[in-house]
């Protein structure tokens, strides 16, 4: 829509015709009053019935949002949908503005990646009343992201062990099976047997908006760690590679964290969590001189960068005075 040259103190799309106020969208001319303030209140009265509050707003975005995402991804978004429309729950769409906005950065500064988060699934929220002809601009816009803050935590050898001897069976087998492969718990819970092949583990990355397989070789530790998890299921049928003994289902993601968090308290081990695995595995991998990122399945080296929990630190040597060309006990 162009500027206005006149009449710039009306609401977008309305304008003063034949001594009337008139509503005008997608070339339908709708009458609003022949005064100013009665033409705002139908105006207002359109607009709200057109658009309806924030919290349907949200919820008929939601679906567009979610199309195409991982399921982790979808149930993130629809829980901080639900928090948006807390927010706003008395806002009519055209009421929200950047300040608004900026509250809500201020609101979660502690919390970058909420942060971010949030305001991308509002923005996104907002995109979707563009596109639907709803809104003329989106509020998000220019609200910058927060720097997320770097975890630099590195679980070492002694701490992974510590943990694992306080754990049960099923608890030690996922362990070594995140950390022998360097997948995310989520990934690593979905191991179908039939992704077991005579040179090694096929899995499924969900990621972003699809799924990502890679392949795994055996070694000696990964073949010893997949026969441990097989003899788990005691007769169970399952067509997972860990049995959750749940009808065939695999583990539950909640209760492997639950239990993770009580071997870690029991092992009085501090500032870790089982997400620390992956970044162990990555970092190991590193040191053993074969290539992250292709263990991690990240397409941009910055990703593995910031997996990698210990930084290669070049050896040096500095001067000496026996060898300093200034000393007048060595021979010219």
């Amino acid at each position: 829509m162009r500027p206005r040259k006149k009449d710039r103190h009306l609401p977008p799309c309305v304008f003063l015709k034949h001594g009337a106020f008139w509503y005008v969208k997608r070339g339908k001319w709708t009458r609003l009053a022949a005064d100013l303030p009665a033409a705002l209140v139908e105006y207002a009265r359109l607009h709200r019935q057109k658009t309806g509050g924030m919290v349907e707003l949200i919820e008929n975005a939601l679906p567009s949002i979610l199309k195409g995402k991982a399921e982790s991804t979808r149930k993130t978004y629809t829980r901080t949908a639900r928090y948006l429309q807390e927010v706003f729950l008395e806002y009519a769409p055209d009421q929200v503005t950047q300040r608004d906005v900026v509250a809500i950065r201020k609101r979660l500064v502690d919390q970058p990646s909420v942060c971010n988060r949030t305001i991308n699934v509002l923005r996104m929220v907002f995109d979707y009343a563009l596109e639907e002809e709803i809104l003329d601009s989106n509020p998000c816009v220019g609200v910058k992201s927060l720097k997320p803050n770097r975890r630099n935590r590195y679980m070492e050898t002694r701490e992974f062990d510590e943990i694992k001897l306080r754990a049960d069976p099923l608890l030690r087998i996922v362990m070594d099976l995140c950390y022998l492969t360097g997948q995310r718990i989520g990934d690593v819970l979905k191991i179908k047997q039939s992704d077991l092949s005579d040179k090694g583990v096929f899995i499924d990355q969900q990621k972003g908006q699809g799924t990502v397989r890679i392949f795994i070789a055996w070694n000696t530790d990964l073949r010893a760690t997949v026969d441990a998890a097989l003899a788990l299921h005691g007769g169970l049928q399952s067509d997972y590679l860990l049995n959750g003994g749940r009808w065939g289902k695999p583990p539950v993601y909640g209760t492997i964290w639950a239990h993770f968090n009580e071997a870690r308290n029991a092992a009085k081990v501090e500032g870790v969590t089982i997400h620390d695995i992956r970044a162990k595995s990555g970092t190991d991998t590193d040191e053993q001189g074969m290539d992250p990122q292709k263990l991690l399945g990240h397409t941009n080296p910055e990703m593995t960068r910031h997996y990698l929990r210990k930084r290669r630190i070049a050896i040096v040597q500095g001067p000496s005075f026996r060898q300093s060309k200034t000393d007048p006990e060595k021979p010219q």
